[in-house]
């Protein structure tokens, strides 16, 4: 029986610190509103920079799975002419394999890359095909791609061009490097300012509720049974923030995302794009963790004043 009675006082304490959070946010609801758009504009710009960054991960490890150089061939090219070259290229030093690639293999691996994406190809069927016939070169040694890529340049004129893709994985480590330094410094200045919005967003529910928390400080109320409220508060304002952010960062990238892809297409470059989807459980953590965090961060330094911690 004592055990059950036990089990009520908690559970009521435990439901009144909850209630107590929700009604503070309404209360306030122009102090509520100024936070949740701070909140939202730091995770949506922190989302902008963490999906860039990803893409750009993403599209170097593509690239690095194909490490070497592409040779792009004329339409106008014949058969013997493009086993010509083949052999050429297979007999230059420092060169590992060689692969030919037809048009509608190109094609069809530009499709598979876009899996559900597909239909965007679709009026590149047949003679409309625009991808050029390619021999795919590996190296021994990348660090001679540079040479490699000159003797083959000079074997042959059925060459349309040579993308190397190992200067391509440079610049992309460069980019992602670059995307990850700035997303942190806009990152840290953003909660900051983030924090400060919350602490004094919770500093005037506080203000408000002064004499009641002195009342509850004499009957002797602990620190964390008035703490805890506003903590619930600024974790509640987190929440939000993290699920309208989501919405909204999820709805311009597929907008964006599909516009990239198409001009990606166009200029039939075969590097797809990642879903959303891939990137929700990871961009979620992230965001759940800064949303509670800062919103239970702001609301202790708010706290600390009235409680003399």
């Amino acid at each position: 029986m004592i055990k059950k009675v036990g089990m009520t006082v908690r559970y009521s304490i435990f439901g009144y610190l909850i209630g107590e959070g929700f009604r503070n946010v309404f209360k306030n609801k122009k102090s509520t509103v100024a936070s949740l758009i701070i909140m939202c504009a730091t995770m949506f710009v922190f989302g902008i920079f963490f999906i860039v960054g990803e893409n750009v991960n993403h599209i170097t490890q593509s690239i690095e799975q194909q490490q070497g150089m592409e040779v792009f061939i004329y339409d106008e090219a014949t058969e013997a002419q493009i086993t010509e070259l083949g052999n050429q290229i297979r007999n230059l030093d420092y060169v590992n394999t060689v692969t030919f690639k037809t048009k509608e293999q190109a094609l069809e691996q530009m499709k598979n890359m876009f899996k559900d994406k597909r239909d965007l190809l679709a009026t590149y069927e047949g003679e409309n095909n625009p991808f050029k016939a390619s021999y795919i070169v590996t190296l021994t040694d990348l660090t001679m791609a540079e040479e490699v890529q000159s003797q083959i340049a000079a074997s042959s004129d059925i060459i349309s061009s040579i993308q190397v893709r190992s200067d391509t994985i440079e610049a992309l480590i460069k980019i992602a490097d670059g995307v990850k330094i700035v997303s942190m410094i806009i990152l840290v200045i953003l909660i900051f300012i983030s924090i400060f919005i919350i602490t004094n967003t919770i500093k005037l529910t506080v203000h408000a509720r002064r004499k009641e928390i002195s009342i509850m400080k004499y009957v002797g109320a602990t620190n964390g049974f008035i703490r805890w409220p506003f903590m619930v508060e600024g974790m509640i304002i987190g929440l939000i923030s993290v699920l309208i952010s989501v919405l909204i960062l999820g709805g311009c990238y597929n907008a964006v995302a599909t516009q990239i892809e198409q001009a990606l297409i166009d200029a039939r470059i075969e590097i797809p794009l990642l879903d959303f989807q891939s990137m929700f459980g990871t961009l979620m953590i992230v965001y759940l963790i800064l949303g509670i965090g800062i919103g239970a961060i702001g609301s202790a330094i708010s706290m600390r004043k009235y409680l003399k911690v």
